[in-house]
């Protein structure tokens, strides 16, 4: 248990200090670049400041979420529902759940990372990224401009495509950890 912590520890304490390296290397390269031409360089800092201030309310939502998470769901309802022995219905769960999500993509990698680490097996965060493509609200636009066919085949096709992908990801984490 103790070394577990201290190895936690040290792989924190390595990706914080490569954060910084990749800080500074950003500073940097903006430093260099407002030599040569201060008004972009001026822009692309005013954009990046605007979209950081854009999702500062959803990463707050994000945090109470994954706070909720953590409160409520304990290992064992994660490993019920999504691990190792989660069968069908775990992937069921994955995949209508990438279907029904909503909004950006980049609010739901430290949720995924967060159920991740209590866990929910690769493969079914696979199939919950890949059926992320399948927007319900689209879907009657997609329709009228294909047809129901095309939509049908096309969102079988995404499904099974993603469960094939989940089930590679798991593969090559079962290397991995071998």
């Amino acid at each position: 248990m103790n070394n577990n912590l201290r190895n936690n520890r040290n792989k924190s304490n390595v990706n914080n200090r490569y954060g910084l390296y990749f800080l500074g290397l950003v500073a940097g390269l903006y430093c260099v670049l407002c030599l040569f031409n201060p008004q972009k360089t001026y822009n692309s800092l005013k954009l990046s400041w605007d979209i950081t201030i854009s999702i500062i309310p959803i990463l707050f939502i994000v945090v109470l979420f994954m706070g909720l998470l953590n409160y409520f769901l304990k290992f064992k309802t994660i490993g019920k529902h999504l691990g190792k022995e989660s069968g069908i219905k775990g992937w069921l769960l994955a995949i209508f759940a990438g279907i029904l999500n909503l909004g950006p993509v980049y609010v739901w990698y430290p949720l995924l990372k967060n159920l991740r680490d209590k866990g929910m097996k690769a493969g079914l965060v696979t199939a919950f990224l890949y059926n992320r493509a399948i927007k319900v609200p689209l879907l009657p636009i997609m329709t009228f401009y294909f047809g129901i066919e095309f939509v049908v085949v096309l969102m079988i096709y995404m499904v099974a495509a993603s469960i094939v992908q989940g089930k590679v990801i798991d593969m090559v984490e079962r290397h991995r950890q071998i």
